[in-house]
């Protein structure tokens, strides 16, 4: 039995089917290895079920523990949510379809007790249930964002993982908005270790991660943790001058040497204005997206805005407790990180 005060955070978003053998095979698990923790599910604007069974398990459980956003924010928002206002030694972040299984939790502390490290990330041996275009995609994604990264960032590895209250205290301290949290946790240092796991098929339900949704989670990943594509585009144009400089040599030299071969019109001028034409579109396409990154940030709009709490008494100082006159109204000077309207 450990010692250790530990917090799980469960992002939810319309998980009426599997929220209670979730929160079922959490509670087993807990109460069998520890003396102190805390279930933290964070609604994520479900539109199903989901927040009714979390309050009915609220209300005969004190550990279970509940924040609501007012709408849909997303799967970071929401882990950022929790980790802003759990109070554990530790954090676990896991998603509550149980394809991570919490039966891997008691191992991560342990490992994470034995090696006396701050993060404990699980990574996926295999990922059951699974299409190939979504195992393709995901290969293809780890390694081409850890091949852009600034800092090593573990393969096939999601959020799933145990951090330290270092961890989650230097984590709440970064200031943007549109977070790809396990890059940032990889970025904040300490010692980290892995630990190998099956990745199950859903228990019920439907992927919350459609490829929409995962094209977005791609894009706020390139462009919020890398400035190489910025590079990449450097590197294009200046490929693209070299080449046109190849492409005017040889015209000069076949108009000396073999004028009889030079085939005057379209087709070097084709070739040309094809080929710089696009290296400039997709130059500015790279710019104007980290452009609106940009944009987004400077706003200065909350990450998320809670519109309840259940069993939870708010910790953070930069969550703004607005009256319930004004609940829909946000300070402009404070520009908080989340806004509480309603506990």
């Amino acid at each position: 039995m450990y010692a250790t005060y530990t917090s799980v955070i469960i992002p939810c978003y319309n998980e009426q089917e599997v929220i209670r053998e979730s929160y079922r095979r959490l509670t087993q698990v807990m109460q069998a290895h520890f003396q102190s923790y805390e279930l933290l599910f964070i609604n994520d604007g479900s539109q199903d079920k989901t927040l009714p069974i979390l309050q009915e398990l609220a209300e005969y459980d004190p550990q279970v523990k509940i924040l609501s956003f007012s709408r849909n924010f997303g799967h970071q928002p929401a882990v950022s949510a929790g980790l802003s206002q759990c109070s554990g030694e530790v954090a676990v972040i896991i998603d509550a379809d149980l394809q991570d299984p919490p039966e891997l939790i008691p191992d991560m502390v342990a490992l994470y007790l034995e090696n006396a490290c701050n993060v404990v990330y699980a990574v996926r041996k295999s990922r059951q249930g699974e299409t190939p275009f979504k195992k393709f995609t995901a290969k293809l994604f780890y390694r081409t964002i850890n091949y852009l990264s600034e800092v090593p960032l573990p393969l096939d590895t999601g959020d799933f993982r145990l951090i330290d209250r270092k961890v989650i205290d230097a984590f709440n301290q970064l200031p943007e908005r549109n977070k790809y949290i396990r890059g940032l946790i990889s970025w904040v240092g300490f010692r980290q270790e892995p630990i190998l796991y099956e990745r199950s098929e859903r228990f019920a339900g439907e992927t919350k991660y459609p490829l929409r949704k995962m094209l977005h989670f791609a894009r706020t990943s390139l462009l919020y943790f890398s400035n190489k594509p910025l590079r990449i585009a450097s590197s294009l144009g200046i490929a693209a001058v070299l080449v046109g400089l190849l492409l005017s040599l040889w015209v000069f030299y076949v108009m000396i040497f073999k004028p009889d071969e030079l085939v005057h019109g379209w087709s070097s001028t084709l070739i040309i204005v094809v080929f710089f034409g696009g290296v400039q579109m997709m130059t500015i396409g790279i710019l104007g997206e980290y452009l609106s990154s940009i944009f987004n940030e400077i706003k200065g709009r909350p990450e998320f805005i809670i519109d309840k709490t259940i069993n939870l008494v708010s910790k953070s100082s930069s969550m703004a407790e607005t009256p319930e006159s004004q609940k829909h109204l946000v300070s402009a000077k404070s520009k908080p990180s989340s806004v509480l309207t309603n506990s």
